[in-house]
């Protein structure tokens, strides 16, 4: 195969989102782009590639959204919800009853919801513990599709089944058919907007927790550092950024302290929260 092929998809996905393709990708661009050019009226993906930085705005953005990866599930990974409940959310329950302010959570790459909905549960399962204070929670994503799917609250028999214990199911779905819909209080405490993180931030105002976890994996060093820095400056001094499991900030920015003793969770302001019995 030639190392050029899908060169102007490869560089117009990159400019739009900051994901790196690479030239091994031509099975997943053939994969993903079939049903856009064929729903689009290309003959082929090499047509829909020919005209694609002349496209209309909605073929463009057809193309960035089918190019996003998607893959999500309710308290994936377990570990970061657990420090959520434990270690996370009572620190910024005594900051925000100090400062008078709400506690604000921003979940960097809500895809379709469920991890936002995760942690609208656990904060539900700990309503005395944040009472009198308001808690939003922002979920965004660059996939349209996505965030359809995530505001609707409608999840398969399969996507309820990966990581949501049965008790949660019980306590917050509705059974539709085969398809399970997540409780009106869960979607009330839970706003989505679509953004991309490549473009200001600012629109979304201080944030005391941001959840930006397998994003940072799709970018180069380069966009990695400029969307770090990003969320650097919409954060308060003594806020945290939760990342995936196998990301660092190794490199990419001195702006934040790993936290010891709990995997992939970061801050700002340089102090050691209260140590807790919890698996990192």
């Amino acid at each position: 195969m030639s190392d050029n092929k899908y060169k102007t998809i490869i560089d117009f996905v990159h400019k739009k989102s900051g994901i790196v393709l690479g030239n091994t990708k031509e099975y997943l661009i053939e994969s993903r782009l079939s049903s856009i050019a064929e729903q689009f009226e290309y003959a082929d993906i090499s047509g829909l590639e020919r005209t694609l930085l002349t496209a209309p705005k909605l073929v463009q953005d057809a193309v960035v959204d089918a190019m996003t990866t998607n893959e999500s599930f309710f308290f994936r990974d377990n570990t970061p919800f657990d420090n959520f409940e434990k270690a996370i959310l009572p620190e910024l329950v005594k900051t925000a009853r100090k400062n008078y302010t709400p506690i604000r959570i921003w979940c960097a790459a809500a895809s379709t919801g469920q991890e936002p909905y995760s942690l609208a549960m656990i904060l539900l399962n700990n309503k005395r513990l944040w009472a009198g204070l308001k808690v939003e929670i922002i979920g965004t994503d660059i996939s349209h599709s996505a965030l359809d799917r995530a505001e609707k609250g409608k999840y398969t028999q399969f996507e309820v089944q990966r990581g949501l214990p049965v008790k949660l199911l019980m306590e917050h779905f509705t059974q539709d058919g085969t398809n399970w819909i997540i409780s009106d209080e869960i979607k009330k405490m839970v706003s989505f907007k679509k953004l991309n993180l490549l473009d200001s931030l600012f629109s979304l105002g201080k944030m005391d927790l941001v959840f930006c976890r397998n994003v940072l994996i799709y970018f180069d060093v380069e966009t990695k550092s400029k969307v770090v820095a990003s969320i650097k400056n919409i954060m308060n001094q003594e806020g945290f950024m939760v990342l995936g499991g196998a990301e660092t900030l190794l490199g990419i920015s001195d702006d934040f302290e790993r936290e010891e003793g709990y995997r992939g969770l970061y801050r700002l302001e340089k102090k050691k929260i209260n140590q807790t019995a919890i698996s990192a």
